[in-house]
């Protein structure tokens, strides 16, 4: 007698050669015999599972920027996640979410059914706020799991490490530590302590200039030793930041044009996540330097998770479609003038010319007029008036002051710009 796979692993296995043959046109647009292809190649096989438990582009920022209210339509990638639900909480008129990596897409899918399920905020809270309790597993089975599609059970229930744990397991010992980000913020922290200092006394501080003081002395340092120097330049080190070759390069060169190393580029980047925000007002810099949230107080909290959303978020769920697709794909399936609002994350630094043609060329064909374009780069330059054909970006209108007015508030810091783009077809004719 044959033995086959439990449905759970076959759908397991499909959503990861999607996942991988998604990467792959997405990522691999040069030859495998070239160094840039051999790189490419690496990041998409490291890059096939879960990478960010947080999403690190500001919520703030995006709202405000695209104006979001009850009229916007959103197209949007879905990364960690939290940001869809960040922007739920205006009440928005749809939300189509769109990932490359099935492991987002099922936590994602894991959140919009905990908001739906769970019996309360508190719940919810534990769940993904706290992250770290045995009774999450407990309401998971009880609340969650039934409901639960069979691609995004299958991941949940599907085991992975040394242990061979279930990865919803991750959410009794501490979720925000998993993922590629999560481990590779870990291990800057053990190294950090290897080499004598320990970055997370910065969240000692209880002032900005306190900050400063404590970041000058326990996380500046740790960039300039030999060590740091050196892995800051090896462009696979980045992987685990979910940079690829690509955008890795767009940074490398800025240094250069800066005449400063690498490692004082992203000293620097640390520098504004660590001092240029009051620490109960960041929960980007508590993901880094505390690697948790703040459960005690609740004050450097991503909205979402804030008890005054839960019930808004309970209410709107229902607007959220979410796809495991490229987003020139999904758009490419949309009708004309359908969306008025795209947040493209970093995706574009992963493109080559012919690659964010064929996206934008769905961006013109589905953007209603007033249309909002928010992204970010790992360099400090759009790539769109360089690789775009003319036409495509005609109707498209961005203000260079206003860009770096919203760089300066993004407080995850990472990225090296904020870019809107505003649809004006009227003017393109004129």
């Amino acid at each position: 007698m044959s033995l086959s796979p439990a449905p759970a692993s076959l759908e397991a296995s499909k959503d990861k050669l999607l996942t991988k043959d998604l990467l792959n046109q997405a990522v691999n647009n040069a030859s495998i015999f070239s160094r840039k292809g051999l790189l490419d190649r690496l990041f998409t096989a490291w890059f096939n599972r879960l990478v960010y438990p947080q999403i690190w582009e500001d919520p703030e920022v995006d709202i405000a920027a695209l104006q979001l209210n009850s009229d916007s339509h959103i197209f949007t990638l879905s990364s960690g996640g939290c940001n869809v639900l960040n922007y739920l909480t205006e009440t928005p008129a749809s939300i189509t979410v769109v990932d490359l990596n099935e492991a987002h897409i099922a936590l994602l899918k894991l959140k919009l059914a905990a908001i739906e399920h769970l019996p309360d905020d508190a719940a919810f809270f534990d769940f993904f706020g706290k992250a770290n309790l045995t009774k999450n597993l407990d309401r998971y089975e009880g609340y969650i799991k039934p409901h639960l599609d069979a691609r995004t059970l299958a991941y949940w229930e599907g085991r992975e490490g040394l242990k061979r744990q279930k990865r919803i397991e991750m959410f009794a010992n501490g979720f925000y530590r998993y993922g590629l980000l999560g481990r590779f913020i870990g291990l800057i922290h053990w190294v950090s302590k290897r080499l004598g200092y320990d970055i997370s006394k910065v969240m000692q501080a209880r002032t900005l200039e306190e900050q400063q003081k404590l970041f000058d002395q326990h996380v500046a340092p740790v960039f300039d030793t030999r060590l740091m120097r050196f892995l800051c330049n090896r462009s696979m080190v980045m992987y685990s930041l979910g940079i690829p070759p690509a955008q890795f390069e767009e940074m490398h060169r800025e240094s250069k044009q800066e005449r400063i190393g690498m490692h004082h580029l992203l000293k620097e980047r640390a520098r504004k996540l660590a001092c240029d925000f009051p620490l109960n007002q960041n929960y980007f810099a508590w993901q880094a330097f505390q690697r948790e949230y703040d459960v005690e107080k609740r004050q450097a909290l991503p909205r979402y998770l804030q008890s005054s959303a839960f019930e808004a978020l309970k209410a709107q769920f229902d607007k959220v479609t979410v796809h495991h697709q490229s987003m020139t794909e999904r758009l490419s399936q949309m009708p004309a003038q359908s969306l008025n609002t795209y947040l493209f994350l970093d995706a574009q630094d992963w493109m080559d010319q012919a690659q964010l043609n064929a996206l934008w060329e769905q961006v013109n064909r589905t953007a209603m007029p007033g249309a909002r374009v928010v992204f970010r780069t790992a360099g400090t330059v759009s790539p769109l008036e360089a690789k775009l054909q003319p036409q495509r970006l005609r109707a498209w209108h961005t203000d260079q002051a206003a860009n770096h007015a919203w760089s300066e508030q993004d407080r995850s810091a990472i990225y090296g710009a904020v870019f809107v783009y505003h649809y004006q077809p009227d003017s393109a004719s004129a």
